[in-house]
């Protein structure tokens, strides 16, 4: 195996984690001190002609068009709630990439067969597995109660967003963990009885 092609990726892997770490803190920053308005896509607006105008709350503006709800002067919930659209996204992206920096680390120092590296592996598929439906509900709880916020009458209901196949990808992450595990166990086995 090429350790030093897997240090490298290793130290690729930690730097974006920190690099997408410091992206999610600046900005929930910028965005929580910034003034304009707040904006959310929904379907459900998509080329509506309604008698009388879209039911919009004051200071909204709706373009039925492009799907697009905006808030002029937005409250502080629905600056919060906005952040909710790609935030997680950005901490879960930000975690998982530590997360594979610190298996691909246990591979450079112990090897890949090993019980540390087989953990490793397990407790990302399982950040994975789990992580992917919070996140993408988190975004989805987030970005409908931002549009419910903006209309009049309780319409849009939360919904999961995201790229909900990677729980399969994690699934197998877990499942490769554990069939290593026992890889590690059985060798280890061998060794005791040679």
């Amino acid at each position: 195996m090429n350790t030093r092609f897997t240090k490298i990726l290793a130290t690729l892997t930690f730097g974006l984690a920190m690099l997408w770490g410091l992206t999610f803190i600046g900005t929930a920053v910028s965005h929580l001190t910034d003034d304009g308005a707040v904006c959310v896509q929904t379907g459900f607006w998509a080329n509506a002609t309604l008698e009388g105008g879209l039911p919009v709350g004051e200071g909204v503006d709706a373009s039925s068009s492009e799907a697009r709800l905006c808030q002029n002067a937005p409250s502080a919930a629905q600056r919060a709630a906005d952040l909710g659209g790609g935030l997680p996204w950005m901490l879960f992206a930000s975690l998982a990439l530590l997360l594979f920096s610190r298996l691909l680390d246990a591979v450079v120092s112990e090897g890949p067969f090993t019980d540390k590296t087989a953990r490793r592996l397990t407790v990302l598929g399982w950040f994975v597995t789990v992580g992917t439906p919070i996140a993408g509900l988190v975004v989805g709880w987030s970005q409908a109660w931002l549009a419910d916020s903006m209309v009049s009458t309780e319409m849009f209901g939360p919904e999961i967003s995201g790229p909900q196949v990677l729980i399969l990808a994690g699934l197998a992450a877990v499942i490769m963990g554990k069939i290593m595990r026992e890889g590690v166990r059985m060798r280890e086995d061998l060794e005791g009885t040679i």
